[in-house]
Formats: structure tokens, sequence, C-alpha cells
């Protein structure tokens, strides 16, 4: 497959499997504090995405592309011979969560997104973000610790940045491979990523649409997402931003767990 997955399982393998995709320079450890307390009721299965973590790719930079990642993690779920499981995923990891849910809807019972899109609606708009995030891509393999606080600097982390855990984060960011995650910047650019907006109208499989009341530009994309898919249902969560599960970690737990039981 030219992958080699960094995963692990928390809680026993004959429960209902739950699978975690993090944000982009994150890792399988994101959603250490929800599986505490997830892990009594589902088998959680969390994995580093290409070019994060200590996953390694071996091969074209093609293998960073949405399509060949949600392939073969699809692929790699059969090795493990889970033919069908729930789905989190959080930003990065649910623009791909919603790519598996559209393109394997019978794989994925129901999907958890949070702080996530459908993607880029027109060619403009997508060539203009490609080229906005390889100049991303180039200031990070230039400049890492740089690019670091810029990337927090951004007001979509306001709130983050004043959580206790912040530097904690931060410290496990940094220990990413700087070439690698900006090739997953370049090839799972959402100016690459094809658009989801009308597939998402016909799926059928329940979505739950997670937000941070404080996070404008992510509350306003999935109220539209809402609107046009019948299945999916928004919940917003009070005095949060833009990183649910770390910033209000009880509200979070709470919301997945009633709604994948």
């Amino acid at each position: 497959m030219g992958y080699q997955f960094h995963y692990a399982f928390h809680g026993h393998r004959s429960l209902p499997v739950v699978l975690f995709l993090h944000g982009f320079m994150g890792s399988s450890a994101d959603f250490d504090s929800t599986i505490a307390h997830l892990a009594t009721h589902f088998c959680c299965l969390t994995v580093d995405l290409p070019g994060h973590g200590q996953t390694l790719v071996e091969g074209e930079d093609a293998l960073y592309t949405m399509p060949q990642t949600a392939n073969a993690i699809v692929t790699w779920l059969d090795q493990w011979q889970i033919s069908r499981c729930f789905l989190v995923g959080y930003s990065m990891g649910g623009r791909l969560a919603l790519y598996l849910a559209l393109h394997f809807p019978q794989r994925f019972l129901k999907v958890v997104l949070e702080s996530a899109s459908p993607g880029l609606k027109t060619d403009a708009e997508r060539t203009a973000r490609l080229q906005h995030d390889r100049d991303l891509a180039d200031q990070l393999e230039a400049d890492f610790p740089s690019f670091l606080s810029y990337w927090y600097s951004q007001p979509l982390f306001y709130a983050l940045r004043h959580h206790p855990a912040f530097e904690q984060m931060q410290r496990r960011r940094s220990q990413n491979r700087p070439v690698d995650l900006a090739k997953s910047l370049r090839h799972l650019s959402t100016g690459l990523q094809p658009s989801l907006w009308e597939a998402s109208q016909h799926h059928t499989q329940p979505l739950l649409l997670l937000v941070g009341e404080d996070d404008r530009k992510f509350r306003s994309i999935n109220q539209a997402l809402a609107a046009s898919c019948p299945t999916a249902q928004l919940q917003v969560i009070p005095n949060c931003g833009h990183v649910i599960h770390l910033e209000q970690t009880q509200a979070f737990t709470t919301s997945v767990q009633a709604f994948l039981q």
C-alpha cells in the first residue's frame, strides 16, 4: 500500500468500533481524554494520518491525497476485519471523515464531524486556497518553530491559546516531521479536495455536526451543511472555539456518546 500506519486500540475488541481521525499537525493521541470515557462502551481505534506522528508513507506524493488516503484507510480496516464502524473526525480529519462517509456509506454507520467542512464550492476558491497552502508548506519546511507560532496565532485558535493544555499540545505538535507535514498540507489541502457539498445532499447515514459557539466561520459552514443534508444534525457547543474535544472535553464526549449509542 505504501503506508505503515501507527495506530492503537482502546477498549475490548468485541465492542462497537469507533475510528478517530485527528486534525492537521495532530496525532492518534489527540482524543485520549475523550477515549478514556468512551472505551468502556466502544472499542476506540486511533491512527496517525499520513504525514503525521509515527505513520510512514513510502512512495509518491499522491499517497497523501484525500482519495488515496481514504482508500488506504478502508483497505487497512479490511486487514483488521472491520467491515463497519463509527467515525469521528476533527477539522482536517473531519474533511476526510466526510469523504469516507460519502464514498463508503455502507462502511460507516454514524459519523461525527467536529469543526469540519465539505470543501470549497468554486474552482476559483480552490485555486486560491491551494496556492495559499503551498506557500504555507514552504514556510513550514523552512522554519517549523516559526510556522507553529504563526499557525496558532490565527483567530480560529484564540480560545485554544488560553487553554491550560495548550503548551503541552504545542510540544506534541513540534514532534512531527516538517517535511512530511508539508506534504500533507500540499496534497490534503482544501484546495485539492473535491467539493462534497452536492454529494452530502444525498447522504443517507446519520451525521452529527459539532461546532464551537465562538467559531464563527465553521458555525456558518455547518449551518449550511445541516440545512442541505437531510440526515445531518447540528450541535453548537457553548463557550468553545475550534478545538472542541480539548476546549470542552466533557460536552464533546457527552455529545459523541449520546449520538453513537
